[in-house]
């Protein structure tokens, strides 16, 4: 009989160790199942199957598996917050900056334009206000920024300056105008929209209500 040696220890001895045994691919597959579940995480097990052949071909260590797994599920839970935001925000229709023109663009550069994507902005609570003419591409630049806004994770508010100006009476005339502004001060983002479908001049009035929100104004 050969003797074990130290080097060589039992299935007992991995045991009681604290080290598990061995599992299935059956046995893992069914508990990745169960805790996806519970976390309620479905891209993440999604992610840890389509990625197992690759992490395997290319070498990958474990901590580097579960990474990559985990930025899928972050990914996922990211894009499908920024479609909410993006519903809540109200945007009378979806424009992107990257739909823009950009052979078309009037007053501003290039350059410009991409310093305004990073979003810089909204972090430094200054407004972004964009005149010219009609049909300069303002409302679509706004709304491409907005919708950047709120991918990247911030809240917005989209109305025009007479649906701003109405909303904002509304809650002076109830008594509860101060309440609405400090509703509106949890937004990092909101969009003035001068349609030219009305007089403007009460909407003066308005801007003062708007001080120190960051907010992106334009006028169609």
């Amino acid at each position: 009989m050969m003797a074990r040696t130290a080097a060589q220890p039992s299935n007992t001895d991995t045991a009681k160790a604290g080290v598990p045994a061995a599992r299935t691919t059956r046995q893992t597959i069914a508990d990745l199942t169960f805790l996806a579940r519970s976390m309620k995480a479905p891209a993440l097990l999604d992610a840890a199957e389509r990625l197992a052949e690759r992490a395997q071909a290319e070498s990958w260590s474990h901590l580097e598996y579960l990474v990559a797994c985990l930025q899928r599920e972050v990914s996922a839970r990211d894009s499908h917050g920024g479609e909410g935001r993006i519903r809540a925000a109200r945007f009378p229709a979806i424009k992107t900056i990257e739909e823009l023109d950009l052979a078309h663009l009037r007053g501003m550069t290039r350059q410009q334009l991409a310093h305004l994507g990073t979003l810089d902005f909204i972090a430094a609570k200054e407004n972004a206000i964009f005149l010219g003419p009609p049909g300069t591409g303002k409302t679509h630049i706004a709304t491409g920024l907005a919708i950047r806004a709120c991918q990247a994770g911030h809240r917005v508010a989209f109305a025009t300056a007479a649906q701003w100006v109405d909303r904002l009476a509304a809650a002076h005339h109830a008594g509860r105008l101060q309440d609405e502004l400090v509703k509106l001060g949890r937004y990092p983002l909101i969009v003035i929209d001068l349609c030219r479908d009305r007089d403007y001049a009460e909407a003066v009035c308005a801007v003062p209500l708007f001080r120190g929100v960051s907010a992106v104004h334009g006028s169609a």
